[in-house]
């Protein structure tokens, strides 16, 4: 069986530890029982120093054997194909996985990114704020009538979507009952929980 390797940076600042884009990786091979290593590129000059295997100079990137991928949802279709926890055999099964997950990416994260930014930026009023309000309150009508996204269970799908919605942003903004309850069964794992903890004791015991 070919070794996972999940790459990161070494070191991070505080501010983003705990929400570097490998630590999706991190949490679907503990959810699917996969054994993986960690392996680092630097921090300094990171977006020109591992061109080679991801051209944006981004993190995470995943190697597993022949197979190397870069962008975190690549990362985790591939994972996914590997187990049943995370990905339904049945046809519809996987059609209704896939569709949130790509929803997650595409509907709620490339939303929420830039809101997000445009905040940061001190600018006064955001403009991008009823589209992510929009959008939030519906992903909050449907987590109103289920408990998990896709084949009434968890999956892939459940992984991403609680990890884009786990940021204390997106997180704080507005009253969602449905969606805190959801990002909180999420974020109580095992698997997540673990994971989460790894990456944190990683960043704080680096030498930088």
């Amino acid at each position: 069986m070919s070794q996972i390797t999940i790459w990161t940076y070494d070191w991070v600042p505080e501010g983003p530890r705990g929400f570097v884009r490998d630590l999706r990786l991190r949490w679907a091979c503990r959810e699917a029982g996969l054994d993986y290593t960690i392996a680092t590129v630097s921090f300094d000059d990171r977006e020109t120093n591992h061109l080679d295997r991801q051209p944006f100079g981004q993190v995470p990137y995943l190697q597993d054997g022949e197979v190397k991928l870069f962008e975190s949802g690549a990362g985790l279709l591939h994972l996914a194909d590997k187990s049943e926890t995370l990905m339904p055999r049945d046809e519809v099964g996987r059609a209704e996985t896939l569709q949130w997950l790509f929803a997650a990416l595409n509907s709620i994260e490339m939303v929420a990114v830039p809101w997000w930014f445009v905040g940061m930026s001190g600018q006064g009023d955001n403009p991008l704020e009823p589209w992510v309000e929009k959008r939030l309150e519906q992903l909050e009508a449907v987590l109103a009538t289920r408990e998990w996204l896709a084949a009434g269970g968890f999956s892939v799908a459940d992984l991403l979507m609680a990890d884009v919605l786990r940021v204390p942003k997106v997180r704080e903004f507005g009253d969602r009952p449905a969606t805190e309850a959801y990002v909180a069964r999420l974020t109580a794992r095992p698997a997540f929980e673990a994971a989460y903890d790894e990456q944190i004791a990683q960043f704080a015991n680096a030498q930088h």
